[in-house]
């Protein structure tokens, strides 16, 4: 089975992680969701990885703040696609996170999204259009998803709108 995993450094990602998996969900998109550091349990990350891939996972979205190296850490144990997801808080409100994740060396991507809720949830729409790649049914839903957010912003202009 194909899906996509979900791995947070602690529990305190997880009020906004939760938005992600609630993205996965509503395209039907199966995911595994786990707490793993990469500094306080290294050895349970990379194993994580291991089994995940054997199992089928695609996609792997890392949420870490503060040195943020969970993302860098999954990019370095596989080959398969790693979105970071930098979470705000610390002294810097999260921009340390965003540049940890971000500023990988040349052949260890990491496709990085913004802080917080909309972070999660732009990781999640670019995990399910990796996977669509492959899979019509998923690309349907992906376009009728659009569709339905281009129809709400016509309907939201047309409660206000004032055009000459």
């Amino acid at each position: 089975m194909k899906f996509v995993s979900i791995i947070m450094g602690s529990k305190s990602d997880y009020e906004v992680m939760k938005e992600c998996a609630e993205t996965l969900k509503k395209f039907s998109v199966p995911f595994e969701m786990i707490i793993s550091s990469a500094h306080r349990s290294p050895d349970r990350t990379k194993d994580y990885i291991k089994e995940a891939e054997k199992k089928g996972s695609q996609v792997f979205i890392a949420a870490a703040g503060m040195a943020a190296h969970l993302a860098g850490a999954v990019a370095a144990a596989t080959t398969r696609p790693v979105i970071g997801v930098p979470m705000k808080g610390g002294a810097m409100d999260g921009m340390d996170a965003m540049l940890s994740t971000v500023q990988m060396p040349s052949g260890m991507p990491v496709a990085t999204v913004a802080l917080g809720k909309a972070g999660a949830i732009n990781a999640a729409y670019l995990a399910i259009q990796i996977m669509a790649l492959d899979d019509d049914e998923l690309k349907t839903k992906l376009d009728e998803d659009r569709i339905s957010k281009a129809k709400k912003v016509e309907l939201d202009s047309s409660e206000i709108e004032v055009i000459l």
